[in-house]
């Protein structure tokens, strides 16, 4: 396996914590704060003079974002966020009465409240309940009725970290003629993930996760395939063909995901998320997954050997950089005492969850397992 120490040093967090929370919100690398820096700097010190760098910044983005999925630049739009996204398909879709969305659940918000606010149109909402996070094609099939239109997956589930099977569900709604919508945010940046392959119709993803890029960015794929199925709810000048043109104006939107960008972007966060996709793709995805599915192994092998309850899915196909466990004593207090020892993880409901990256090491996992033995639950 490639080795991954070098790169270390670019998360300076790693001088003081052992930060193992990617699922909630990465930190960021030099590279990261350097592109950031480096806009902020100009905009201060001449203003808009480096307007047409910053876009071919913008331009390089879009192109590793898109190579990252395996996708076409033009069917990328840059959003400010996951719901963003999910949001622009929801509502951008000729919904007709008596349409139905499914949706395993339970589920993270963003992918669960841009359908239900379709059912003031009259669009139904068919929810699969999950197990532990787990489903698949046959449990699909099962919750499946005539009208259902669209399924809204979310990559990896966030409290217990199942990674759906995504070419069989894409499979699945191949043979359905349904939509296929895919909530990435806690998958992409961690593990590869082809859009073609999976017969992907809609992605969306935020940038702060596994990402490793700002919160308040985010990406949406549209696949040329249905590109025409979807119209924005709103446009803006950016929206537009030929969007310099101040005088002459016309309506003519552009033929591909950009006409989804209204206006002027977040260009720090878009160049911070070049910047940390440029890591990415530097390291290679493959490496990314290995690195973080070994420390995890570390993870797991502590976890058994002090007989604590993992939720997560320990088999390989189905696996994701999450690992959530049921914790001894109360799991808010538990959490708080890994603060205390600069140990970052989440707490989701009853679980604790830890969420390496590729840069983490055996020492952080260790520090994160000596925390654990160091607790005293107080009830």
């Amino acid at each position: 396996m490639k080795t991954t120490k070098r790169y270390r040093a670019l998360f300076p967090v790693t001088d003081r914590y052992a930060f193992l929370n990617h699922a909630a919100v990465s930190a960021s690398s030099l590279r990261v704060r350097a592109a950031v820096v480096s806009f902020l700097d100009a905009l201060v010190e001449s203003g808009p003079v480096r307007y047409g760098e910053w876009m071919e910044g913008v331009a390089e983005a879009r192109r590793r974002f898109a190579r990252l999925i395996n996708a076409e630049p033009g069917e990328i739009a840059f959003t400010g966020n996951t719901s963003d996204g999910l949001s622009i398909i929801a509502e951008g879709l000729d919904w007709k009465p008596g349409d139905a969305v499914l949706v395993p659940m339970p589920d993270f918000p963003a992918n669960v409240y841009p359908w239900l606010n379709l059912e003031r149109l009259g669009v139904q909402m068919r929810f699969y309940c999950k197990n532990l996070g787990r489903f698949g094609p046959a449990e699909l099939e099962e919750a499946f009725r005539p009208g259902v239109r669209l399924l809204a997956v979310s990559s990896v589930d966030y409290a217990t970290g199942f990674l759906c099977d995504l070419e069989a569900v894409g499979e699945f709604c191949r043979e359905k003629g349904i939509l296929f919508c895919v909530d990435a945010i806690q998958s992409l940046g961690a593990f590869a993930l082809d859009v073609h392959k999976c017969g992907i119709h809609f992605l969306a993803a935020g940038a702060h996760k596994w990402l490793l890029g700002l919160m308040g960015s985010g990406a949406l794929y549209i696949s040329r395939d249905v590109d025409e199925m979807v119209r924005p709810g709103r446009v803006g000048w950016r929206s537009v063909v030929d969007e310099n043109n101040f005088e002459t104006l016309s309506l003519s939107l552009k033929k591909d995901a950009l006409r989804f960008e209204t206006g002027t972007g977040n260009v720090a966060g878009i160049l911070g998320l070049g910047a940390a996709l440029g890591l990415l793709l530097e390291v290679g995805i493959d490496t990314v997954s290995e690195s973080i599915l070994a420390l995890n192994d570390r993870v797991l092998d502590g976890l058994r050997e002090r007989s604590l309850e993992v939720v997560s899915p320990v088999e390989k196909k189905n696996r994701s950089g999450i690992i959530s466990f049921i914790p001894p004593g109360n799991p808010q207090e538990l959490f708080d005492f890994f603060n205390r020892r600069n140990v970052c993880v989440s707490r989701r409901g009853r679980y604790i969850r830890l969420s390496p990256h590729f840069y983490n090491n055996a020492e952080d996992i260790d520090a994160f397992l000596d925390a654990l033995d160091a607790y005293r639950p107080t009830g």
